[in-house]
């Protein structure tokens, strides 16, 4: 699904444009208790189902919001074109992240991906920022927003 490589000149002439969407992935149940296992986030919303359709405002168990969020370098991965001749993409930081929907363990996320800037940090670095808007199946308010930052080196 991934876009391949272009030339960052190319890229610049991207900015402002939806670059794509990424694959759906699937939160089940397994991979919400995995998360909390590694992450120590044991709250009964993520893996108690039977105390979430009784006591939490969702009717069942929810994804971490942080995990939701961690899939970003996957699903903007798949979009991103690589600019030709970098030989290392770094996660520089978040601008912006909302959390605006919960995730219910059994839904699918996908990511909808817009080129915002492009920036030449110093020699050789460019920064790439990106409007991404996490979709969830089936729900028409979206799991998520954020500004992504890749430093391109």
């Amino acid at each position: 699904m991934g876009m391949g490589t272009m030339k960052i000149s190319e890229l610049r002439d991207r900015i402002g444009s939806e670059l794509g969407v990424s694959s759906w992935i699937a939160i089940d149940q397994a991979r919400i208790d995995a998360f909390a296992d590694v992450t120590g986030d044991r709250q009964y919303i993520h893996l108690d189902a039977d105390r979430a359709a009784r006591e939490s405002p969702f009717g069942g168990t929810v994804a971490h919001g942080y995990l939701t969020l961690a899939l970003l370098s996957q699903m903007v991965g798949q979009v991103l074109p690589k600019p030709e001749g970098f030989n290392a993409q770094i996660n520089y930081g978040l601008n912006r992240v909302r959390f605006l929907h919960p995730v219910p363990a059994g839904s699918k996320v996908r990511a909808a991906v817009k080129l915002h800037s492009v920036t030449e940090r110093s020699a050789g670095r460019f920064l790439v920022e990106c409007d991404v808007r996490v979709e969830i199946n089936g729900k028409d308010t979206p799991a998520l927003i954020a500004r992504t930052m890749s430093l391109f080196i």
